[in-house]
């Protein structure tokens, strides 16, 4: 779904059919102790298909959105039967070809005995054919479900209409360069098992929050405009933003918050001249970023409205009494969920 086409239907309209169509049709696989529930396939095993399905679909020159729905399928299926694990790879590839079927052009799409040849893959047309059929029934038919690529485009739209004196969230040039990180992002993301828990639009709407928190400090604005709009749960969303944030900086996608290092050989400690009380000279962070600084405060306040009062009552009475000796807070941290 292009940014083009979800404008010119209507954003909000658009977003209200996707979210209704993720509500119906979204499904995960639940893990316990690192493996599927009721399955031998591992974590670890449902991740290197998923990243297998991505090289593939480099190679055959396929849209990320025949990926997203790709790894849909995959999950829906996992999600529904219990497959075993030398059956995993059939599954993705066939996942793969319906995907194809859904969102490729005719020309683009290869015939399943090259597909076979391509991928060397080590079951055969016919067993494929076979695997396609137990798909279409299991999902009865019905495989196209709203991604998280959709939703991407779908909020940019939003953001658009909605926003438009945001200039580095609204650049006009297609391909839009932000919209394509957020495309990356998600793609990485989704060959994440623990990420694979959350509705497409839950990720979708956590990757354009983290990216938006640095191109503008009006971030929380159109933060709160896009979560009422989707009807996503905060909670959900924070626990997924925390998830995604862990994961592109291990990925290397995002640049490092700000990190407070405190060297004890620097501290120093001076004799206030009335009440003779030792305080500690901290000495200033040896990593400072102006652009994560610059709207801190925001980042604190915004956040804390998503929890409870009292919890947003607290951030402020702490901020209050470590003013004095602080130069900056850091960046508020969600309770445990």
């Amino acid at each position: 779904m292009s940014r083009g086409s979800a404008g010119g239907r209507g954003p909000l309209r658009v977003l209200g059919a996707a979210v209704a169509r993720e509500a119906r049709l979204w499904k995960a696989p639940v893990f316990r102790n690192g493996r599927i529930q009721g399955t031998d396939i591992s974590a670890f095993q449902q991740e290197d298909a998923i990243t297998w399905l991505g090289n593939l679909c480099r190679l055959l020159k396929f849209c990320p959105e025949t990926f997203a729905l790709a790894v849909s399928i995959l999950n829906r299926l996992l999600a529904s039967v219990k497959a075993h694990p030398k059956y995993l790879r059939c599954i993705a590839i066939t996942s793969l070809i319906l995907a194809a079927k859904v969102n490729e052009e005719d020309e683009v799409i290869v015939s399943v005995k090259e597909l076979v040849s391509q991928s060397a893959f080590q079951f055969s047309a016919a067993e494929i054919f076979r695997m396609e059929r137990i798909i279409l029934d299991k999902l009865q038919w019905d495989l196209y479900t709203s991604t998280a690529l959709d939703f991407v485009h779908i909020f940019h739209a939003l953001v658009l209409s909605g926003h438009p004196h945001l200039p580095q969230l609204c650049a006009q040039k297609e391909p839009c360069p932000q919209v394509a990180l957020w495309s990356r992002q998600v793609q990485h993301c989704m060959a994440c098992h623990q990420l694979s828990q959350f509705k497409g639009s839950t990720l979708a709407l956590a990757i354009i929050t983290l990216e938006a928190g640095r191109l503008t400090p009006d971030w929380f604005s159109v933060f709160t405009d896009l979560l009422k709009k989707a009807q996503i749960d905060s909670t959900e969303l924070i626990r997924c933003r925390e998830m995604v944030e862990q994961r592109l900086h291990l990925r290397g996608s995002l640049k490092p918050s700000v990190v407070y290092i405190f060297d004890p050989t620097s501290i120093t400690y001076f004799q206030n001249s009335s009440s003779q009380i030792s305080h500690p000279l901290v000495a200033e962070p040896t990593l400072l970023q102006a652009d994560a600084m610059e709207g801190e405060d925001d980042v604190c306040d915004g956040f804390g409205c998503l929890y409870s009062e009292g919890l947003a009552l607290e951030v402020r009475e702490s901020h209050s009494a470590h003013s004095a000796t602080m130069e900056g807070c850091p960046p508020l941290q969600p309770p445990d969920c």
